[in-house]
């Protein structure tokens, strides 16, 4: 049972593009996912997702993803890895999702029947599929975003005040641990990016156990095929000969910010996030624009000649200027040739609750959110 079937190499890499690229500079690399996926592809297995109207009501969810920074690793951790012995990899990235969803099964007692990705990105929404199909399960076409996010709070099922506890955990050294009550959805989220920093990497953690019928209640719908329609329109208007980073601006209803070069970088790595700053300085038709975006994981703030521009929950994209290819934040350099990009929001994130979620005051910005089509 598959609504949309990924039957080629050609076809993951246009899903996984396309994830990557509502993954906001963050959701894991693009890389990642094509390798995971591709894997599984070659072994015969069948790659795809399931619209939600398909599955039963009564079916059980469960919601696996990664926790942890996207930061480079420098070789001080590398050092501290092998300190504590944390050099065999008993759990690569998808399996580690499958695990964790199975030490969540334990600490409930249900059987998981359909994973649901909890946001799109390269990485994350790719391993959830891998680890649906290693586990003997299904993947819903749809997310609890419909973009990245850094913090487990900003999604929709905290919009819609549903269960996140309790989470299983699991990361690659095969370290295991449940947290079953935690003081609010900050603090488990705070204990989950703990624990990946006590692994030296990121660890796979998984929760929101509910019914399929709860389920689609809160589902951002769709957002897999969606991945792949948009990344796919990025492959074909290269094919074309026309401008790959204009296909999913025109399909999406977004805008083009700035297309230039990345002339500074700034970034550290601090409680389990990478945070920093990228400056591009416009060129040809946008020269003496320059574009300062903060990124917490995923961008999050825009500002346009040090005025406030574009600001989540709406999304802001870096592209590689010429293929269209969407650049994750731990791949800019400086002088990189880039074109950033700006896309709405999911509408609910642009309710009170939403907002309070993933509005601009959760970076540091005090001025209230203006939706992007308002701003430009």
């Amino acid at each position: 049972m598959a609504t949309k079937q990924l039957t080629s190499l050609t076809e993951i890499e246009d899903f996984v593009r396309g994830a990557t690229f509502f993954g906001t500079g963050g959701g894991g690399s693009y890389e990642s996912g094509v390798d995971v996926l591709s894997k599984l592809l070659e072994a015969g297995q069948k790659i795809g997702w399931v619209d939600a109207s398909e599955i039963s009501d009564d079916a059980m969810t469960a919601c696996p993803f990664g926790m942890g920074s996207i930061a480079p690793k420098g070789e001080e951790v590398k050092k501290q890895r092998e300190a504590f012995g944390c050099t065999v990899e008993k759990y690569p990235r998808g399996v580690s999702f499958a695990k964790a969803v199975a030490v969540l099964e334990e600490e409930t007692g249900t059987k998981v029947d359909v994973l649901v990705p909890i946001e799109l990105g390269g990485g994350n929404s790719s391993s959830c599929i891998a680890s649906a199909i290693l586990s003997g399960r299904i993947t819903v076409d749809g997310d609890y975003t419909g973009r990245a996010i850094p913090e487990i709070y900003q999604t929709t099922p905290y919009i819609y005040e549903k269960q996140l506890l309790p989470l299983g955990s699991c990361d690659t050294w095969g370290n295991i641990c449940t947290v079953k009550e935690a003081v609010n959805w900050r603090m488990a989220e705070r204990i989950g990016k703990m624990l990946s920093v006590a692994a030296f990497t990121g660890c796979a953690m998984a929760g929101f156990a509910f019914t399929a019928k709860e389920m689609k209640e809160v589902l951002v719908h769709g957002t897999l095929t969606e991945s792949y329609e948009v990344g796919k329109s990025i492959r074909e208007a290269r094919e074309r000969a026309e401008d790959p980073v204009l296909a999913p601006v025109k399909m999406l209803g977004g805008w083009v910010l700035c297309r230039g070069v990345v002339s500074k970088k700034e970034w550290w790595d601090k409680d389990g996030y990478y945070w920093g700053w990228h400056t591009f300085s416009g060129t040809g038709d946008y020269a003496g624009t320059e574009l300062r975006v903060f990124f917490k994981n995923e961008n999050h703030l825009c500002y346009k000649n040090d005025e406030v521009h574009v600001t989540s929950p709406d999304m802001i994209i870096v592209v590689d200027d010429k293929t269209g290819e969407p650049i994750t934040n731990t791949l800019i350099e400086e002088g990189m040739e880039v074109a950033v990009v700006a896309v709405k929001a999911r509408d609910v994130f642009r309710t009170e609750r939403g907002l309070e979620a993933l509005g601009p005051q959760n970076f540091g910005e005090e001025s209230p959110y203006t939706p992007v089509e308002k701003r430009l």
